[in-house]
């Protein structure tokens, strides 16, 4: 008992400090950038009028993507422009979409002045292939819409497709693949086109907050070349300073620190902790453009999981919209975006300004995000699935909170809870006050002192023990779901190995220990389980196969749980969970996870 007790001491004088758990790469220009977290993503052009269908005939590419009808249906670029016949210019009002913003709680608004179809969105003078050619009245979006984001005070960005341009003779194209292009004939179009564009964007419209490039891939892989790339940064830089630019400029943050923020994929969302910022470009349904033939609508809650989930990583969300020819905003997304405005009225405090915790520990029953207001530091417990047993612990905090409350109660009337070593468990109410996802506060005065790495007690009382939860740092040969998600996520072994996990018990008690694995060899082999002096030892036995999906010959190999013994736990504090797994010569095993309670 005295080498537990010495254990946790020892524990609790390396454990990590932490208030907010700052951005360390994140320069001064993004400094709103992560502190808004939320944005608006706004795609409308000549496509809009399309609504997904080019003369009876759906959009060529089960993606679904409208924007991309022009390229898609092999459109002529003289009828692709009669599109613009079926647009209400009496009733498009970029205002609309502004107030929508702020009332979806959206910190910013990138407008796609220019997608892959090169149609403008302004009053271009480098190119009559604009809005203000081909509009009574010379129709300038990007003029109102900026008007309207400084009345309004919401940040604006503008989207610019720098690499593919559908229009411009010389721009990429991706029937260029079959027949390629001349390097000086793509720089007669950056030159004459992209760069004297950007200029009148840098120049024309006040401040613009952020320009977001769309080259999904690497320089080194397309025609454009590091060095037009950065003559283009270079001018936003001397244009206008504090415009950030992303990473789909085609400049990753490795190769060059001055990109100001990382763009996952389309719809993609973080799985790790980042120290830059970075955002998910995201859709509320599938298509970005607007399509009549939409149908894959996201809820509420997932976009709002989303967002939270990116924010416990130190990521933003940029949600978009695609209005109709009218400037409409269909009703699906506009219902979802006022839903999540309502919800951040009162959760806000959660999400503007706050980022990633100081925790590691990866709670099953949601996430938590963290920020410190003078000196004192909250961790926002994000509960997606409120527990029937109304108890929440909170794994890997070693400081007692000073309150708890729930963020929805305007009185911060205080929870019950007990705290313990680098356990806390919190009584809830037996409703939860949000009917998407709750939101329950800690406080606590000054800085806090974590534990990392620590598997989560789950909201029964048990733990599990996983590859992405565990404490020993070594490569291993991880496999993701498959076979559509029948077959698990497993460690493929091949050869002994052993896996660590750190565990917080929180009084003095016997465990039983359960090991789900697949094995499909014939010699035997075994699973050692070591813990607070205990020894466990299982003989790995062949678990068959099974039909993971029936009447579709899909034969899979079986993953079976064994209840190998139980541990006793002297008394509370960290311990150290040690499984090697040892396959006979030859012979291959497939872990999947550990469980004790």
């Amino acid at each position: 008992m005295k080498r537990h007790r010495i254990l946790f001491f020892i524990l609790a004088l390396i454990c990590s400090v932490s208030g907010i758990y700052a951005q360390k790469q994140t320069n001064e220009r993004a400094r709103w950038f992560v502190d808004s977290r939320y944005g608006m993503f706004i795609h409308w052009g000549v496509y809009s009028g399309a609504e997904g269908f080019w003369k009876g005939e759906k959009l060529r590419n089960n993606n679904d993507y409208a924007e991309w009808i022009f390229y898609r249906n092999q459109i002529s670029k003289d009828e692709y422009l009669t599109l613009l016949d079926r647009f209400d210019w009496d009733e498009i009002d970029p205002e609309k979409w502004v107030i929508l913003a702020k009332q979806a709680g959206m910190k910013y608004i990138t407008l796609t002045a220019k997608h892959h179809d090169g149609f403008a969105l302004w009053d271009s003078k480098v190119s009559d292939y604009d809005i203000g050619t081909y509009t009574k009245g010379k129709r300038d979006i990007v003029a109102e819409l900026a008007a309207a984001c400084r009345k309004h005070g919401i940040r604006m960005g503008l989207y610019y497709s720098h690499w593919v341009d559908w229009e411009h003779q010389y721009g990429w194209n991706h029937e260029r693949e079959i027949t390629g292009i001349e390097p000086k004939d793509y720089d007669q179009y950056w030159q004459e086109k992209v760069i004297p564009q950007i200029r009148e964007l840098l120049t024309n419209y006040g401040e613009i907050s952020m320009l977001w490039f769309d080259m999904w891939i690497h320089h080194s892989e397309s025609c454009v070349t590091k060095e037009q790339l950065l003559q283009l940064k270079s001018l936003i830089r001397q244009l206008q300073p504090n415009c950030l630019v992303n990473s789909r400029l085609g400049l990753s943050i490795e190769e060059d620190p001055d990109i100001d923020f990382k763009t996952l994929g389309d719809n993609h969302f973080g799985n790790r902790r980042e120290e830059f910022p970075w955002q998910t470009p995201g859709t509320v349904a599938h298509s970005w453009g607007y399509h009549s033939d939409e149908t894959s609508w996201k809820s509420t809650t997932i976009l709002l999981k989303n967002l939270i989930s990116n924010v416990s990583l130190n990521g933003n969300f940029m949600l978009n919209i695609g209005p109709r020819a009218n400037g409409d905003v269909n009703y699906e997304t506009t219902l979802r975006l006022l839903e999540i405005g309502k919800w951040l009225e009162i959760n806000g405090d959660a999400i503007y300004g706050a980022a990633a915790s100081g925790l590691t520990t990866q709670h099953e029953w949601g996430k938590v995000t963290q920020k410190t207001v003078d000196g004192v530091t909250k961790l926002y417990m994000h509960v997606f699935n409120w527990p029937l047993s109304k108890n929440l612990p909170l794994t890997g905090v070693a400081t007692k909170p000073s309150k708890v409350y729930l963020l929805a109660d305007k009185q911060k009337a205080p929870l019950t809870f007990k705290h313990d070593g680098y356990l806390t468990d919190i009584q809830l109410p037996v409703l939860q006050p949000d009917n998407y996802v709750s939101v329950v506060v800690a406080e606590y005065d000054g800085k806090i002192e974590t534990e990392s790495g620590l598997a989560a007690q789950t909201t029964d009382g048990g733990y599990s023990l996983t590859y992405s939860n565990r404490s020993s740092e070594q490569d291993l040969q991880f496999k993701g779901r498959e076979r559509g998600g029948t077959v698990p996520e497993h460690i493929v072994i091949s050869k002994p190995l052993i896996i660590k996990w750190k565990l917080y018990i929180d009084k003095a008690s016997k465990k039983a220990v359960d090991i789900s694995y697949s094995f499909q060899g014939k010699k035997d082999g075994t699973i050692e389980v070591k813990a607070a002096g205990n020894k466990l030892i299982h003989n790995i036995i062949p678990t068959g196969k099974t039909v993971g999906e029936p009447n579709s010959n899909w034969v899979i190999d079986r993953y079976l749980s064994h209840r190998i013994g139980e541990i006793s736990f002297p008394e509370k504090g960290v311990y150290e969970i040690e499984i090697t797994i040892t396959p006979a010569a030859k012979e291959e095993l497939n872990f999947q996870w550990g469980w004790i309670k």
